[in-house]
Formats: structure tokens, sequence, C-alpha cells
């Protein structure tokens, strides 16, 4: 067999391996599942998460990912917290402990003083004799799945159920609390997902920057405020300051023969394109594609309709969303 397809079969196999775990997994969780999330939720403080070695970079991942979703949480390495770290838990966190063998000694210091405090403890780990899941208030036992590398030592298919175990729990406190893309942005609101998140209103230009010009205004005084403001448009509104046209290049091409001696009501394109100011940007960029053009205003319907901002594309371009 050539080297390439041994790789392959190889990468192949451990997949394999461990999809087949994540399987057992699925088929494996019970009430102590729930016992574990609801532990959590009655939580008063924060999750401390904790793991050794392998074990730790996953709990890591799981404190991030708590964070992230609506959950305090944070790591704690189980070597620090023998040497002073152990005063990161209090009264009404929960201890979130993992370890495959569930032995692991450097978090017996934890352990303990997680039931010298009446500090709620839930154990992950493979065997159901061991020290951590005979100590915790809630057992979560891993199914005894092979790993995944040749000789069965290096920790992998442990590692990628506990992770996924981890993920669980997140997303089951997630959708308990019913937490929304809004929340979530509020976490994230740097990089690709802030950008994906961001609504209209974060972006958008308001107050005086927002041309608009009433109905009966000469197209003299339009063309003025079109350019002042630098948007290549202008929004007409009505008395009640409803946003009832918008004049645009296009307009303006199609009345040259006596454009000055109208006024904006009479130059207008009615009902333009609009958008509301809690949509998503990347909804605003998908109607601007659409309908091939450069902006949208930004009108509050509990307003009636009136205009509080306007949108460029570009402004969603520096932003990240494309």
């Amino acid at each position: 067999m050539p080297e390439a397809d041994c790789l392959i079969a190889t990468g192949r196999r451990v997949i394999a391996r461990e999809a087949d775990a994540l399987a057992l997994l699925k088929d494996a969780l019970g009430p102590g599942f729930a016992e574990a999330v609801g532990l959590i939720l009655k939580a008063r403080g924060r999750v401390i998460v904790s793991g050794m070695g392998k074990s730790g970079h996953i709990a890591r991942k799981i404190a991030a990912t708590l964070a992230s979703t609506g959950t305090p949480s944070h790591f704690v390495h189980p070597a620090e917290a023998s040497h002073g770290d152990l005063g990161m838990m209090a009264e009404g966190d929960v201890a979130l402990l993992m370890s495959n063998s569930g032995e692991t000694p450097e978090l017996a210091d934890m352990i303990a003083y997680t039931r010298r405090f009446g500090i709620p403890l839930i154990g992950i780990a493979g065997r159901p004799d061991s020290t951590l899941l005979r100590r915790a208030d809630v057992a979560l036992l891993l199914p005894a799945a092979p790993e995944a590398c040749g000789n069965g030592i290096v920790p992998t298919t442990s590692t990628t159920m506990t992770l996924a175990l981890g993920d669980a729990i997140a997303v089951a406190l997630m959708e308990h609390r019913r937490f929304t893309p809004e929340h979530f942005r509020a976490f994230h609101p740097g990089g690709s997902l802030g950008a994906q998140l961001a609504s209209v209103s974060d972006l958008m230009h308001g107050g005086v920057a927002v041309p608009l010009v009433q109905e009966e205004t000469a197209m003299s005084d339009a063309l003025l405020t079109m350019t002042q403001k630098g948007f290549g448009v202008v929004g007409v509104v009505s008395e009640s300051d409803a946003l009832i046209g918008i004049v645009t290049d296009g307009d303006l091409r199609r009345h040259m023969e006596g454009l000055l001696k109208m006024n904006a009501a009479e130059v207008m394109t009615h009902t333009p394109r609009t958008i509301e100011p809690d949509a998503l940007a990347e909804e605003a960029v998908a109607r601007m594609n659409e309908s091939k053009i450069t902006c949208l205003f930004v009108v509050d319907p509990v307003q009636g309709g009136r205009p509080v901002g306007i949108l460029h594309i570009h402004d969603c371009l520096r932003a990240g969303i494309v």
C-alpha cells in the first residue's frame, strides 16, 4: 500500500474509533447528566472546571465554552490549586473535575476542598470505582472505549468523549436559559463571530448624520442635503416624520429636465427598501445585494416608521461582514 494510502487509512481508523465512542457516550447518557445540569442551574456562583494533563486542556475549553454561553465559569489548574488557588472556589460554586482514571493525584486537594466546604462536585471519569466518581455528588461515567492510538495509551478517544460531554452540558444549559444570539454576541464582540452577530444598530449612522428632507422640500435644498451627508441618497419624510420615499442618483437622472423646479415628493421613489435597527447586519447586506443598492434607511416600527439611521454597505464591509 502506498505511504499516502496508509496514512489516510490510519486517519480514518482513528476517526471511526472516536465516532464509535461518541455513539456509546450518547447511549450512556442518563439521569446523572440531568442531575449535573440541574446542579449547575441551581448554583449561585461559578462553575470551577479542572483537570490535569490532556484532561486539563479539555477542561480549559469546556470552561471557555460555558463562560461564552451564559454560564460563569473558569479553569483552575489542579497543581496551582494546592498552592493557593483553592481560594478561587467559594460557597455557591460548583466544581466540575475530570480525569480519565479518576485517580489523578493533583486533583486530590480539590476533591477534599469541595467535601470540606460543601461545594457540589461533578466528576467525569472512565472508572466507576475511582476516587473522583466515588466522592462526587454527581458521577458522569465515560463508557469503556479503546483509545484511538495503536497501543491504547495516548489520550484520544477519552478526551474526545470528555469534550463532547462538556459541550452537551453547555448546550443543555443554553437551551434551558433560552440563550439567544444576542446574548452570545455580548460575549463575542470581536472577530468573525462578532461580525456575524452585529446588529444594524451597532453599525448604522444616526442623529444629524441621517440625510432627511420633508416631502415639500425644494430639490435644490434636497441636493444640498444629499451632498453634505455624503451617502448619495436622501430620505423623504412626511409631516409625521415617517419615511415615505427616497431620492437616489437614479431618480435625479430620470428627472433631469426641470429637476430644480420640483420638490422631493415629485422626484422620490416611493416605499424604499428599509431595515429595522435590531436586525442582523448580515440581513442588511443580503437586502442590499438583492436590490443592488448601497445603503438602507433604518426605520423603527415602534415609532411609526420614523427613520432612526442609515446603513451603508461600506459600514458592513469595514466590520468584516461580506
